[in-house]
């Protein structure tokens, strides 16, 4: 017994080991046996992924899981019973960085099941910084077919906005717009389609263009001819009741336009594109583009200035004004044909709705007059802003006469000493 009990505890850390090895393989085994194995595409979900940042290339899909079945019904399961999530919450995005392996995530949406195992387990992933700049547009024709004389091509807009992975967009030089030419002959005016390209022309994938199209307008034909053609500003709307048009000028005076001889024709000037003025009260100056008929096409001009000078409004009011004779002199009276005259002023409008017509007076000056009869030129004082326009009559006559000296007053004569002075007459009485 002794023996049985020495051999049973001899080195019994191994043979416990043995025995513990031996049912892990034995469970291993009841599991694998138990165990199923599901094969389909289970989209990987991306988690707190950096702001501004972009994954390169697509992400693989989790392709087997194995899993128990802890009830016993057998559930029925397909990709959406699984759930695939990576976490990106700790990477930093480097352009040009090597992929970094991450960690796979899955889980059941059905609790019976228990996930043994699945694969891939870790994905490359690629975190690029997103990065948007300015590239301009140009336009790709294609060969043209022989006879025709191909203008350059105009777009509605000469740059576009490029944005992606900075290892993409970095390459990027322009947005090309690809136009066929017809053999026709017939004018090019469509909106195409934008595609990223890199210095050698091909065409850099991943890169978003905004706007991702531009309008192409192209001219095309045989016998182009050109004429220089005066620019006629168009004005619409009319400044504030107290101010008016002074001028217009626009620079360049002349264009020269190109388009077929039948389209040029008929042409006498080019118009701009409306310039609007309303309720203005001063100078307006802008640039504007030019009001082109179908078929012609500006050399060298896309825009013209156009200055609109504004003044203040001028008008006439017409008032009568009593007379004021001034510089008379004393000796001399001055009696003027008329007592009134009427007053034309003018001015701008402000300045005449401010005008007091009682405070407005025709004045005669007489300095230097003598006496008899003279015509006496009319003047106005006006407040600032203000001009004598006319005056009816323009000339008053003045009569002026010499005034009579006064008669000296006579000294009464002294009495001779002793002279009786009268009494006074005597009081009846009462």
């Amino acid at each position: 017994m002794r023996h049985a009990v020495a051999f049973v505890v001899r080195n019994w850390p191994l043979k416990l080991a043995a025995i513990v090895l031996a049912s892990l393989l034995y469970a291993g085994l009841i599991v694998s046996a138990s165990a199923e194995t599901f094969q389909g595409r289970i989209p990987i979900q991306i988690l707190n992924q950096p702001e501004d940042t972009f994954i390169l290339g697509d992400l693989e899909d989790v392709r087997t899981v194995r899993y128990l079945a802890l009830g016993t019904d057998r559930p029925q399961v397909a990709s959406s019973t699984f759930s695939a999530t990576i976490d990106l919450s700790n990477m930093k995005a480097v352009a040009g960085a090597p992929p970094v392996s991450v960690p796979v995530v899955v889980t059941s949406v059905d609790p019976a099941l228990q996930i043994i195992d699945f694969s891939p387990s870790r994905v490359a992933v690629r975190l690029d910084p997103l990065v948007t700049r300015e590239v301009p547009v140009r336009v790709d024709l294609s060969p043209v077919p022989p006879g025709l004389d191909v203008r350059d091509p105009v777009v509605s807009q000469d740059t576009v906005t490029v944005s992606g992975p900075e290892s993409s967009v970095r390459f990027v030089v322009a947005a090309v717009a690809r136009v066929r030419i017809d053999p026709s002959g017939l004018d090019v005016n469509e909106t195409v389609g934008l595609r990223a390209v890199d210095a050698s022309g091909e065409v850099v994938d991943g890169v978003d263009v905004q706007p991702s199209s531009v309008r192409v307008t192209i001219q095309i034909g045989s016998q182009l001819a050109t004429r220089t053609l005066p620019v006629n500003p168009v004005v619409t709307g009319t400044p504030a009741p107290s101010a008016e048009i002074s001028s217009v000028e626009v620079q360049p005076a002349l264009v020269t336009v190109e388009g077929e001889a039948d389209a040029l024709a008929g042409l006498v000037s080019i118009d701009t594109r409306p310039v609007a003025i309303a309720g203005a009260t001063s100078d307006v100056e802008t640039e504007v583009g030019l009001d082109l008929p179908d078929g012609v096409a500006a050399l060298g001009v896309d825009q013209v200035r156009v200055t609109i000078t504004i003044r203040p409004r001028s008008g006439t009011r017409t008032l009568e004004a009593g007379i004021e004779i001034v510089n008379g002199s004393p000796d001399l009276s001055y009696q003027p044909a008329v007592d009134r005259v009427l007053l034309t002023i003018g001015g701008t409008l402000e300045a005449l709705d401010a005008v007091d017509p009682t405070r407005i007076t025709a004045r005669l000056d007489v300095a230097g007059l003598d006496a008899g009869t003279r015509a006496v030129l009319v003047t106005v004082r006006l407040p600032d802003g203000l001009t004598l326009v006319s005056a009816s009559p323009r000339e008053v006559t003045v009569t002026v006469t010499l005034l009579a000296s006064p008669a000296p007053t006579p000294t009464p004569a002294s009495e001779p000493p002793g002279t009786p002075t009268a009494a006074p007459a005597p009081t009846a009485a009462p």
